[in-house]
């Protein structure tokens, strides 16, 4: 009996930090189909946009290979993504997508982070 009992914590004990791991980051296409849905892109925008997100990926897997202090390297990365990303998008979707981005950033101020 305790040996059974002794193989059910271990099993809910690794099942406990598996589930502690977090979500996985979004991978460009999630990003560009959820972008497309909320901003109703077109396909020729959705594909602009998948070119900037990927060079942007490739950018920051670099950085986090090389070490250092790599989040005040990302912020300039990150916001001339962003700029990128506006050019692409109409004057309606960038005002609604910049406004999504300021909810997210005010949610994670707060402490609310999505999770």
């Amino acid at each position: 009996m305790k040996k059974i009992m002794m193989i059910c914590l271990f099993l809910f004990g690794i099942s406990a930090v598996s589930f502690a791991q977090g979500r996985p980051r979004m991978t460009t296409a999630d990003r560009v189909k959820a972008m497309k849905e909320t901003l109703k892109l077109t396909d020729d925008q959705a594909a602009k946009i998948t070119v900037i997100y990927d060079a942007q990926v490739k950018s920051m897997d670099s950085l986090r290979n090389a070490g250092g202090d790599i989040r005040t390297q990302m912020r300039p990365m990150m916001q001339a993504t962003m700029d990128k990303v506006k050019a692409v998008l109409t004057a309606d979707q960038a005002a609604a997508w910049q406004k999504e981005m300021d909810e997210r950033r005010a949610q994670r101020q707060n402490g609310g982070g999505g999770r």
